[in-house]
Protein backbone atom coordinates (compact mmCIF):
# COMPACT_ATOMS: atom_id res chain seq x y z
CA UNK A 1 0.00 0.00 0.00
CA UNK A 2 1.96 3.32 -0.83
CA UNK A 3 2.60 6.05 2.04
CA UNK A 4 -0.74 7.15 3.66
CA UNK A 5 -0.22 10.96 5.82
CA UNK A 6 -2.06 12.88 7.84
CA UNK A 7 -1.43 16.11 10.25
CA UNK A 8 -0.84 16.78 13.52
CA UNK A 9 0.77 20.35 15.43
CA UNK A 10 4.01 20.90 16.75
CA UNK A 11 4.19 23.74 19.66
CA UNK A 12 7.01 25.94 20.17
CA UNK A 13 6.11 28.58 22.79
CA UNK A 14 2.74 30.00 21.65
CA UNK A 15 3.79 28.99 17.83
CA UNK A 16 2.89 26.20 16.06
CA UNK A 17 4.21 24.09 12.52
CA UNK A 18 1.93 22.03 10.96
CA UNK A 19 3.64 18.59 10.90
CA UNK A 20 2.68 15.65 8.53
CA UNK A 21 2.65 12.20 9.96
CA UNK A 22 3.50 9.87 7.17
CA UNK A 23 3.33 5.97 7.42
CA UNK A 24 4.61 3.29 5.26
CA UNK A 25 4.29 -0.76 5.73
CA UNK A 26 7.84 -2.71 4.37
CA UNK A 27 8.60 -6.03 4.44
CA UNK A 28 10.63 -7.64 7.29
CA UNK A 29 10.18 -8.50 10.99
CA UNK A 30 6.96 -6.96 12.71
CA UNK A 31 8.30 -3.71 14.00
CA UNK A 32 6.82 -0.16 14.82
CA UNK A 33 9.64 2.84 14.27
CA UNK A 34 8.87 7.20 14.96
CA UNK A 35 11.34 8.96 12.99
CA UNK A 36 11.56 12.31 12.83
CA UNK A 37 13.45 14.08 15.99
CA UNK A 38 10.35 12.66 18.68
CA UNK A 39 11.35 13.53 21.95
CA UNK A 40 11.06 10.63 24.71
CA UNK A 41 7.64 11.08 25.73
CA UNK A 42 6.89 10.69 22.03
CA UNK A 43 9.50 8.04 21.60
CA UNK A 44 6.98 5.79 23.78
CA UNK A 45 3.58 6.60 21.65
CA UNK A 46 4.55 3.34 19.82
CA UNK A 47 3.48 0.92 23.18
CA UNK A 48 0.61 3.18 23.96
CA UNK A 49 -0.54 3.53 19.96
CA UNK A 50 -0.23 -0.65 20.14
CA UNK A 51 -2.19 -1.78 23.06
CA UNK A 52 -4.97 1.40 22.31
CA UNK A 53 -5.74 -0.55 19.24
CA UNK A 54 -6.14 -4.02 20.02
CA UNK A 55 -8.29 -1.99 23.16
CA UNK A 56 -10.38 -0.59 20.12
CA UNK A 57 -11.46 -3.95 18.41
CA UNK A 58 -8.25 -3.55 15.43
CA UNK A 59 -4.41 -4.78 15.20
CA UNK A 60 -1.98 -2.49 13.64
CA UNK A 61 -0.19 -4.55 10.24
CA UNK A 62 1.69 -7.64 11.29
CA UNK A 63 4.67 -6.33 9.25
CA UNK A 64 7.27 -3.11 9.82
CA UNK A 65 5.28 0.54 10.18
CA UNK A 66 7.82 3.29 9.74
CA UNK A 67 5.78 6.65 11.18
CA UNK A 68 7.83 9.72 9.94
CA UNK A 69 7.04 12.97 11.38
CA UNK A 70 7.71 15.76 8.18
CA UNK A 71 9.59 17.91 8.63
CA UNK A 72 12.32 16.21 10.33
CA UNK A 73 14.37 19.16 11.55
CA UNK A 74 11.23 20.86 13.72
CA UNK A 75 11.16 19.29 17.30
CA UNK A 76 7.96 17.34 18.47
CA UNK A 77 7.67 16.86 22.21
CA UNK A 78 5.04 15.46 24.09
CA UNK A 79 1.75 12.91 24.01
CA UNK A 80 -0.51 14.64 21.26
CA UNK A 81 1.07 13.02 18.24
CA UNK A 82 -0.75 9.53 19.63
CA UNK A 83 -3.60 10.09 17.64
CA UNK A 84 -2.26 11.28 14.59
CA UNK A 85 0.20 7.95 14.60
CA UNK A 86 -2.57 5.71 15.30
CA UNK A 87 -4.67 7.05 12.77
CA UNK A 88 -2.05 6.91 10.02
CA UNK A 89 -0.55 3.56 11.28
CA UNK A 90 -4.62 2.07 11.21
CA UNK A 91 -4.58 3.64 7.72
CA UNK A 92 -1.64 2.07 6.41
CA UNK A 93 -2.92 -1.68 6.85
CA UNK A 94 -6.27 -0.35 5.49
CA UNK A 95 -8.71 0.22 8.58
CA UNK A 96 -9.77 3.55 7.14
CA UNK A 97 -9.00 4.77 3.73
CA UNK A 98 -6.15 7.18 3.04
CA UNK A 99 -8.69 9.84 1.76
CA UNK A 100 -10.33 10.11 4.88
CA UNK A 101 -7.62 11.29 7.08
CA UNK A 102 -5.38 13.11 4.40
CA UNK A 103 -7.05 16.79 5.35
CA UNK A 104 -7.91 16.21 8.96
CA UNK A 105 -5.60 17.26 11.92
CA UNK A 106 -5.63 14.98 14.79
CA UNK A 107 -4.16 16.05 18.33
CA UNK A 108 -4.72 14.03 21.59
CA UNK A 109 -3.26 11.36 23.81
CA UNK A 110 -4.06 7.65 23.62
CA UNK A 111 -4.78 5.94 26.80
CA UNK A 112 -3.89 2.02 26.79
CA UNK A 113 -7.79 1.26 27.29
CA UNK A 114 -8.24 3.48 23.69
CA UNK A 115 -9.73 6.81 25.17
CA UNK A 116 -8.48 10.01 24.35
CA UNK A 117 -6.92 11.88 27.05
CA UNK A 118 -6.99 15.81 26.88
CA UNK A 119 -3.61 17.03 26.26
CA UNK A 120 -2.28 20.89 26.89
CA UNK A 121 -1.82 23.65 24.08
CA UNK A 122 -4.80 22.71 22.33
CA UNK A 123 -5.74 26.02 21.52
CA UNK A 124 -2.73 27.08 20.14
CA UNK A 125 -2.68 24.35 18.59
CA UNK A 126 -6.03 24.75 16.83
CA UNK A 127 -4.54 28.02 15.89
CA UNK A 128 -1.53 27.26 14.35
CA UNK A 129 -3.40 24.47 12.21
CA UNK A 130 -6.04 27.30 11.28
CA UNK A 131 -3.02 29.32 10.10
CA UNK A 132 -1.30 26.78 8.11
CA UNK A 133 -5.08 26.63 5.81
CA UNK A 134 -5.99 23.28 7.82
CA UNK A 135 -10.29 23.58 8.35
CA UNK A 136 -10.74 20.08 9.64
CA UNK A 137 -9.18 19.21 13.73
CA UNK A 138 -10.25 16.19 15.91
CA UNK A 139 -9.63 16.05 19.45
CA UNK A 140 -10.35 14.57 22.49
CA UNK A 141 -13.78 15.21 23.96
CA UNK A 142 -12.21 16.92 26.87
CA UNK A 143 -10.50 19.59 24.89
CA UNK A 144 -13.88 20.21 22.66
CA UNK A 145 -14.69 23.85 24.81
CA UNK A 146 -10.82 25.14 24.30
CA UNK A 147 -10.97 23.88 20.59
CA UNK A 148 -14.31 24.98 19.89
CA UNK A 149 -12.86 28.68 20.85
CA UNK A 150 -11.22 29.19 17.38
CA UNK A 151 -13.22 30.47 14.42
CA UNK A 152 -12.65 29.42 11.24
CA UNK A 153 -12.15 25.49 11.53
CA UNK A 154 -14.74 22.67 12.05
CA UNK A 155 -14.01 20.83 14.87
CA UNK A 156 -14.81 17.44 15.94
CA UNK A 157 -14.57 16.05 19.71
CA UNK A 158 -14.75 12.52 19.76
CA UNK A 159 -14.25 10.28 23.52
CA UNK A 160 -11.93 7.46 21.95
CA UNK A 161 -9.59 5.58 18.90
CA UNK A 162 -12.72 3.69 17.74
CA UNK A 163 -14.78 6.83 17.63
CA UNK A 164 -12.39 8.46 15.49
CA UNK A 165 -11.80 5.20 12.87
CA UNK A 166 -15.68 5.16 12.61
CA UNK A 167 -15.98 8.82 11.68
CA UNK A 168 -13.58 8.01 9.22
CA UNK A 169 -15.17 5.27 7.91
CA UNK A 170 -13.99 2.06 9.83
CA UNK A 171 -16.33 -1.19 10.05
CA UNK A 172 -16.65 -1.20 13.54
CA UNK A 173 -19.50 -1.50 16.12
CA UNK A 174 -20.09 1.79 17.87
CA UNK A 175 -19.23 1.06 21.53
CA UNK A 176 -20.18 3.40 24.05
CA UNK A 177 -17.33 5.06 25.95
CA UNK A 178 -16.93 7.64 28.60
CA UNK A 179 -14.80 10.33 27.67
CA UNK A 180 -12.03 11.41 29.71
CA UNK A 181 -12.33 15.08 31.20
CA UNK A 182 -9.88 16.98 32.68
CA UNK A 183 -10.80 18.42 36.59
CA UNK A 184 -12.71 21.41 36.58
CA UNK A 185 -11.58 24.81 37.08
CA UNK A 186 -11.68 26.09 40.72
CA UNK A 187 -14.05 28.75 41.08
CA UNK A 188 -12.94 32.10 40.84
CA UNK A 189 -14.80 34.88 43.46
CA UNK A 190 -16.45 37.32 40.84
CA UNK A 191 -15.95 39.83 43.38
CA UNK A 192 -12.97 42.45 42.74
CA UNK A 193 -10.86 44.37 45.09
CA UNK A 194 -13.05 48.21 46.05
CA UNK A 195 -10.68 51.25 45.51
CA UNK A 196 -12.86 52.70 47.68
CA UNK A 197 -11.54 50.62 50.12
CA UNK A 198 -7.92 52.18 50.13
CA UNK A 199 -7.69 55.75 52.45
CA UNK A 200 -5.27 58.18 53.20
CA UNK A 201 -3.76 57.69 49.63
CA UNK A 202 -5.07 59.65 47.08
CA UNK A 203 -1.97 60.82 45.52
CA UNK A 204 -1.09 56.70 44.86
CA UNK A 205 -4.64 56.10 43.59
CA UNK A 206 -4.07 58.82 40.59
CA UNK A 207 -0.86 57.37 39.87
CA UNK A 208 -1.87 54.43 39.94
CA UNK A 209 -5.18 55.16 37.45
CA UNK A 210 -2.71 57.09 35.00
CA UNK A 211 -0.59 54.19 35.10
CA UNK A 212 -3.16 52.14 34.13
CA UNK A 213 -4.64 54.42 31.14
CA UNK A 214 -1.39 54.11 29.19
CA UNK A 215 -0.07 50.71 30.27
CA UNK A 216 2.88 51.89 32.29
CA UNK A 217 4.96 50.36 34.76
CA UNK A 218 4.80 51.32 38.36
CA UNK A 219 7.47 51.10 41.51
CA UNK A 220 6.26 51.59 45.14
CA UNK A 221 8.44 52.33 47.84
CA UNK A 222 7.52 53.11 51.44
CA UNK A 223 7.65 51.19 55.06
CA UNK A 224 5.87 48.07 55.90
CA UNK A 225 2.01 48.41 56.31
CA UNK A 226 1.67 51.63 54.40
CA UNK A 227 -0.75 49.55 51.71
CA UNK A 228 1.31 48.96 49.18
CA UNK A 229 -0.07 45.22 48.46
CA UNK A 230 -2.96 46.99 49.17
CA UNK A 231 -2.94 49.31 46.12
CA UNK A 232 -1.45 46.75 43.62
CA UNK A 233 -4.02 44.49 44.21
CA UNK A 234 -6.48 47.35 42.51
CA UNK A 235 -4.79 47.47 39.42
CA UNK A 236 -6.19 44.82 37.42
CA UNK A 237 -9.21 45.78 38.90
CA UNK A 238 -9.33 48.93 37.22
CA UNK A 239 -8.12 47.60 33.86
CA UNK A 240 -10.60 47.03 31.20
CA UNK A 241 -11.56 43.90 29.58
CA UNK A 242 -9.40 42.86 26.93
CA UNK A 243 -9.68 42.65 23.39
CA UNK A 244 -10.18 39.59 21.32
CA UNK A 245 -6.60 39.28 20.13
CA UNK A 246 -5.18 40.02 23.43
CA UNK A 247 -7.73 37.09 25.15
CA UNK A 248 -6.36 34.97 22.85
CA UNK A 249 -3.06 35.49 24.04
CA UNK A 250 -4.11 34.71 27.53
CA UNK A 251 -5.96 31.64 27.19
CA UNK A 252 -3.10 30.43 24.78
CA UNK A 253 -0.49 30.88 27.87
CA UNK A 254 -2.96 29.47 30.46
CA UNK A 255 -3.65 26.70 27.87
CA UNK A 256 0.06 25.69 27.56
CA UNK A 257 0.57 25.49 31.48
CA UNK A 258 -2.07 22.72 31.59
CA UNK A 259 -5.06 25.08 33.12
CA UNK A 260 -8.37 24.76 31.66
CA UNK A 261 -9.67 26.67 29.07
CA UNK A 262 -13.58 26.85 27.95
CA UNK A 263 -14.27 30.21 27.41
CA UNK A 264 -11.60 33.00 26.36
CA UNK A 265 -10.49 35.05 29.66
CA UNK A 266 -11.38 38.62 28.74
CA UNK A 267 -9.97 40.09 32.37
CA UNK A 268 -6.26 40.99 32.86
CA UNK A 269 -4.62 38.07 34.62
CA UNK A 270 -2.41 39.07 37.96
CA UNK A 271 0.50 37.66 38.55
CA UNK A 272 2.46 37.98 42.04
CA UNK A 273 5.30 35.53 42.21
CA UNK A 274 7.38 34.94 45.36
CA UNK A 275 10.65 36.65 45.75
CA UNK A 276 12.35 33.14 45.61
CA UNK A 277 11.35 32.52 42.26
CA UNK A 278 14.10 31.60 39.55
CA UNK A 279 14.84 33.39 36.23
CA UNK A 280 13.12 30.72 34.39
CA UNK A 281 10.00 30.40 36.77
CA UNK A 282 9.72 34.40 35.77
CA UNK A 283 10.84 35.02 32.23
CA UNK A 284 10.15 30.93 31.00
CA UNK A 285 12.56 28.14 30.26
CA UNK A 286 12.90 24.81 31.10
CA UNK A 287 15.51 21.49 30.55
CA UNK A 288 13.14 19.76 28.18
CA UNK A 289 9.76 21.41 26.54
CA UNK A 290 10.16 25.15 27.55
CA UNK A 291 7.16 26.80 29.31
CA UNK A 292 6.08 30.06 30.04
CA UNK A 293 6.91 32.13 33.11
CA UNK A 294 5.37 34.51 35.43
CA UNK A 295 5.90 37.25 33.02
CA UNK A 296 3.98 35.47 30.08
CA UNK A 297 1.05 34.26 32.34
CA UNK A 298 0.58 38.26 33.40
CA UNK A 299 0.87 38.87 29.27
CA UNK A 300 -1.86 42.10 28.62
CA UNK A 301 -2.49 41.63 32.49
CA UNK A 302 0.06 42.85 35.68
CA UNK A 303 3.19 40.87 37.51
CA UNK A 304 3.59 42.08 40.79
CA UNK A 305 7.24 41.50 42.39
CA UNK A 306 6.66 42.69 46.01
CA UNK A 307 9.59 42.90 48.38
CA UNK A 308 11.43 43.38 44.62
CA UNK A 309 14.59 44.00 45.70
CA UNK A 310 14.56 40.89 47.67
CA UNK A 311 14.49 38.70 44.20
CA UNK A 312 17.73 38.03 42.88
CA UNK A 313 19.43 40.80 40.38
CA UNK A 314 19.96 38.96 37.69
CA UNK A 315 16.75 37.45 37.81
CA UNK A 316 15.09 41.68 38.09
CA UNK A 317 17.39 42.23 35.19
CA UNK A 318 16.10 39.24 33.06
CA UNK A 319 12.92 41.53 32.51
CA UNK A 320 14.79 44.21 31.02
CA UNK A 321 14.65 43.00 27.30
CA UNK A 322 10.92 41.77 27.37
CA UNK A 323 9.74 44.57 28.90
CA UNK A 324 10.92 46.72 26.14
CA UNK A 325 9.72 44.37 23.46
CA UNK A 326 6.49 43.15 24.72
CA UNK A 327 7.93 39.20 23.86
CA UNK A 328 9.70 36.79 25.56
CA UNK A 329 12.15 34.97 23.20
CA UNK A 330 13.95 31.75 24.91
CA UNK A 331 16.72 30.11 22.40
CA UNK A 332 17.66 26.29 22.73
CA UNK A 333 20.28 24.78 20.43
CA UNK A 334 17.31 23.30 18.46
CA UNK A 335 14.78 25.54 18.71
CA UNK A 336 13.39 28.94 20.03
CA UNK A 337 10.08 29.35 21.62
CA UNK A 338 8.58 32.72 21.91
CA UNK A 339 5.35 33.48 24.79
CA UNK A 340 3.65 37.44 24.71
CA UNK A 341 5.10 39.39 27.78
CA UNK A 342 3.38 42.66 27.14
CA UNK A 343 2.56 43.24 31.04
CA UNK A 344 2.26 46.17 33.22
CA UNK A 345 5.20 45.45 35.92
CA UNK A 346 4.19 46.84 39.00
CA UNK A 347 7.33 46.88 41.96
CA UNK A 348 6.89 47.26 46.13
CA UNK A 349 9.85 47.96 47.60
CA UNK A 350 11.26 48.29 51.25
CA UNK A 351 13.26 51.73 51.80
CA UNK A 352 15.71 49.43 53.59
CA UNK A 353 16.32 46.19 54.72
CA UNK A 354 13.96 46.91 57.95
CA UNK A 355 11.84 49.02 56.50
CA UNK A 356 11.81 51.66 59.19
CA UNK A 357 13.79 54.24 57.20
CA UNK A 358 11.96 57.53 56.62
CA UNK A 359 8.95 56.82 59.62
CA UNK A 360 8.71 59.24 62.26
CA UNK A 361 7.55 56.36 65.36
CA UNK A 362 10.16 53.56 64.46
CA UNK A 363 13.87 53.76 64.29
CA UNK A 364 15.57 52.59 61.24
CA UNK A 365 18.79 49.73 62.14
CA UNK A 366 19.89 49.72 58.64
CA UNK A 367 23.56 51.21 58.24
CA UNK A 368 24.09 53.76 54.66
CA UNK A 369 25.83 51.06 53.06
CA UNK A 370 22.82 48.05 53.65
CA UNK A 371 20.83 50.48 52.42
CA UNK A 372 22.56 51.08 49.01
CA UNK A 373 23.44 47.33 48.98
CA UNK A 374 19.39 46.72 49.08
CA UNK A 375 18.24 49.11 46.93
CA UNK A 376 21.39 48.38 44.58
CA UNK A 377 19.63 45.25 43.59
CA UNK A 378 17.13 47.10 41.58
CA UNK A 379 19.58 48.06 38.47
CA UNK A 380 19.79 51.33 37.24
CA UNK A 381 18.76 50.49 33.58
CA UNK A 382 15.50 48.36 35.10
CA UNK A 383 14.41 51.76 36.95
CA UNK A 384 15.15 53.57 33.43
CA UNK A 385 12.09 51.91 32.36
CA UNK A 386 9.63 52.05 35.04
CA UNK A 387 7.54 55.57 34.19
CA UNK A 388 5.41 55.84 37.61
CA UNK A 389 7.41 56.06 40.35
CA UNK A 390 5.93 57.30 44.07
CA UNK A 391 6.14 56.91 48.04
CA UNK A 392 3.21 55.10 50.19
CA UNK A 393 3.49 56.83 53.56
CA UNK A 394 1.86 54.44 56.60
CA UNK A 395 -1.81 55.98 57.67
CA UNK A 396 -2.56 57.70 60.65
CA UNK A 397 -5.37 57.47 62.96
CA UNK A 398 -6.23 60.76 61.09
CA UNK A 399 -6.72 59.56 57.55
CA UNK A 400 -9.59 57.26 58.61
CA UNK A 401 -12.00 60.13 59.08
CA UNK A 402 -10.32 62.15 56.13
CA UNK A 403 -13.19 62.73 53.37
CA UNK A 404 -11.93 60.79 49.91
CA UNK A 405 -10.00 63.47 48.00
CA UNK A 406 -10.64 61.18 44.47
CA UNK A 407 -13.94 59.71 45.09
CA UNK A 408 -12.95 57.31 42.58
CA UNK A 409 -14.74 53.74 42.71
CA UNK A 410 -13.40 50.97 41.05
CA UNK A 411 -16.43 51.13 38.44
CA UNK A 412 -15.69 54.75 37.88
CA UNK A 413 -12.08 54.19 37.42
CA UNK A 414 -12.17 51.36 34.93
CA UNK A 415 -14.58 53.81 33.17
CA UNK A 416 -11.77 56.51 33.24
CA UNK A 417 -8.95 54.34 31.96
CA UNK A 418 -11.36 52.67 29.26
CA UNK A 419 -12.06 56.44 27.62
CA UNK A 420 -8.10 57.58 27.64
CA UNK A 421 -7.06 53.93 26.22
CA UNK A 422 -9.89 54.44 23.92
CA UNK A 423 -8.70 57.88 23.24
CA UNK A 424 -4.90 56.60 22.49
CA UNK A 425 -5.58 53.77 20.63
CA UNK A 426 -7.82 56.47 17.98
CA UNK A 427 -4.95 58.34 18.06
CA UNK A 428 -2.48 56.12 17.39
CA UNK A 429 -4.61 53.86 14.87
CA UNK A 430 -2.41 54.30 11.72
CA UNK A 431 1.00 52.69 13.84
CA UNK A 432 -1.20 49.50 15.15
CA UNK A 433 -0.76 51.03 18.48
CA UNK A 434 -3.13 50.96 21.26
CA UNK A 435 -1.16 52.09 24.49
CA UNK A 436 1.02 55.14 24.89
CA UNK A 437 3.61 53.34 26.75
CA UNK A 438 4.29 51.48 23.35
CA UNK A 439 4.88 54.39 21.43
CA UNK A 440 8.12 54.92 20.21
CA UNK A 441 9.98 57.48 21.11
CA UNK A 442 10.98 59.00 17.74
CA UNK A 443 7.14 59.38 16.45
CA UNK A 444 6.47 61.30 19.95
CA UNK A 445 9.71 63.65 19.07
CA UNK A 446 8.91 64.18 15.48
CA UNK A 447 7.19 67.27 13.44
CA UNK A 448 3.65 65.81 13.78
CA UNK A 449 3.45 65.01 17.45
CA UNK A 450 6.33 67.34 18.91
CA UNK A 451 5.26 69.32 21.92
CA UNK A 452 5.46 72.85 21.46
CA UNK A 453 8.66 74.35 23.37
CA UNK A 454 5.95 76.26 25.98
CA UNK A 455 5.01 72.88 26.76
CA UNK A 456 7.92 70.84 26.79
CA UNK A 457 10.09 73.55 28.56
CA UNK A 458 10.61 71.56 32.35
CA UNK A 459 11.55 68.28 30.40
CA UNK A 460 14.20 69.62 28.26
CA UNK A 461 15.75 70.99 31.61
CA UNK A 462 15.36 67.56 32.96
CA UNK A 463 17.15 66.36 30.28
CA UNK A 464 19.82 68.80 30.16
CA UNK A 465 20.72 68.48 34.16
CA UNK A 466 21.12 64.88 34.02
CA UNK A 467 17.58 64.11 35.70
CA UNK A 468 16.09 62.18 32.91
CA UNK A 469 18.20 59.93 30.14
CA UNK A 470 17.02 60.15 26.91
CA UNK A 471 15.15 56.51 27.42
CA UNK A 472 13.47 58.69 30.40
CA UNK A 473 12.71 61.35 28.26
CA UNK A 474 10.92 59.65 26.12
CA UNK A 475 8.80 58.05 28.70
CA UNK A 476 7.80 61.17 30.45
CA UNK A 477 6.57 61.92 26.90
CA UNK A 478 4.24 58.71 26.89
CA UNK A 479 2.95 59.34 30.34
CA UNK A 480 2.12 62.97 29.87
CA UNK A 481 -0.15 61.98 27.23
CA UNK A 482 -1.47 59.66 29.22
CA UNK A 483 -1.86 62.67 31.67
CA UNK A 484 -3.67 64.65 28.84
CA UNK A 485 -5.81 61.45 27.78
CA UNK A 486 -7.34 61.28 31.51
CA UNK A 487 -8.08 64.63 31.57
CA UNK A 488 -9.80 65.10 27.92
CA UNK A 489 -7.03 67.05 26.41
CA UNK A 490 -6.26 66.74 22.79
CA UNK A 491 -2.40 67.17 23.43
CA UNK A 492 -0.48 67.36 26.56
CA UNK A 493 0.08 71.09 28.44
CA UNK A 494 2.79 71.90 30.58
CA UNK A 495 0.36 71.35 33.70
CA UNK A 496 0.48 67.38 32.12
CA UNK A 497 4.02 67.54 31.74
CA UNK A 498 4.95 68.88 34.95
CA UNK A 499 2.38 65.99 36.47
CA UNK A 500 4.21 63.78 34.45
CA UNK A 501 7.48 64.35 35.79
CA UNK A 502 6.71 64.10 39.10
CA UNK A 503 5.10 60.73 38.63
CA UNK A 504 8.51 59.85 37.12
CA UNK A 505 10.75 60.79 39.71
CA UNK A 506 9.08 63.20 41.75
CA UNK A 507 11.37 65.89 39.38
CA UNK A 508 9.99 69.26 40.13
CA UNK A 509 8.56 71.78 37.18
Amino acid sequence: MPVVSTHAVALNGVDGALVQIEADLSSGLPAFAIIGLPDAALGEAKDRVRSAALNSGVELPNRRVTVNLSPAAVPKHGSGFDLGIAVAALASGGTVSAEAIADTVHLGELGLDGRLRPVHGVLPAVLAAQRSGARRVIVPSGNADEASLVPGVDVVALPSLRAVLIHHGAELDDVPCEAVHRAAAEAVSSGEAELSDVVGHPDAVQALVTAAAGGHHVLMHGPPGAGKTMLATRLPAILPDLDTAAAIDVSSVRSLCGEPVSTLIVRPPFQAPHHSATMASLVGGGSGIVRPGAISRAAHGVLFLDEAPEFSASVLDALRQPLETGWITIHRARSVARFPAQCQLLLAANPCPCGNAGTVDDECTCTPMMRRRYLGRLSGPLLDRIDVQFGVRRVSAAHLTAPDRTGLTTAGARELVRAARAAAAERWSSLSIDLNSRVPGPVLRSREWRLPSSARGPLDRALERGALTMRGYDRVLRLAWSVADLDGATAPRLDHVGRALFLRKGVPA
